[in-house]
């Protein structure tokens, strides 16, 4: 299956590299571009792309603020492209929904494997960054739990399990290794506790996991 992907970013030549590795890829396709978040969120409706790579400082319209109509819309999920690993910036397009960040400098591999990964359903951290990351963004967080701790209690003890998994950031592959189950069934439970807790993507539900101590 062909993901159609979508470039946000307000450097013409920045979009161009990313293109070219894109393009190269057999089953990823661009479908077009924006050189900021209003621009983004307007192609997204009028495209409708699997993918959305977005950058985060961009004119008018910031990639946060694109991010979270592109996702509350259901138009997309979205990968962010930052040159900045940890930056209140990325944890505010976390809050908002994004399916995880890369830093820009990651190479073209890592990052055809990432616009699969968050086609396919999975979340995506840079792995250099990650616990940093959400260790950073728990500090910074609220006092209060990102979600009601009743929701937490409702979760089975397999489904506990998964979320404290989503907490190590491991993909579905991984998560099904570990339990010692199917890779279906593994996407199956990982799409039921995101519900339960009401989250948008993966990246929320690790963050979850940190503030209720699971991980």
């Amino acid at each position: 299956m062909t993901t159609r992907v979508l470039i946000a970013d307000d450097h013409a030549a920045i979009r161009s590299g990313l293109r070219l590795i894109l393009d190269d890829a057999d089953d990823i396709v661009v479908v077009g571009e924006a050189g900021d978040g209003a621009a983004a969120l307007a192609n997204a409706r009028a495209l409708r792309p699997d993918v959305v790579l977005m950058d985060i400082r961009m004119p008018g319209t910031d990639g946060i603020e694109a991010t979270a109509s592109i996702v509350g819309e259901s138009l997309a999920d979205v990968l962010v492209l930052t040159t900045f690993d940890v930056d209140e910036y990325v944890f505010g397009a976390l809050r908002a929904g994004a399916a995880g960040f890369l830093l820009k400098t990651a190479d073209a591999a890592t990052l055809v494997d990432a616009v699969r990964r968050v086609a396919a359903g999975e979340g995506v951290l840079a792995p250099e960054v990650t616990r940093r990351t959400l260790r950073a963004f728990a500090e910074q967080a609220p006092a209060r739990p990102a979600v009601p701790s009743v929701h937490i209690g409702e979760l089975t003890g397999r489904e506990r399990e998964v979320l404290a998994a989503l907490g190590q950031g491991l993909s579905n592959a991984d998560l099904a290794a570990a339990l010692l189950i199917t890779e279906a069934t593994a996407k199956t439970h990982v799409s039921r506790v995101l519900a339960k807790l009401g989250c948008s993507s993966r990246v929320q539900a690790a963050i979850v996991a940190r503030e209720a101590g699971l991980v």
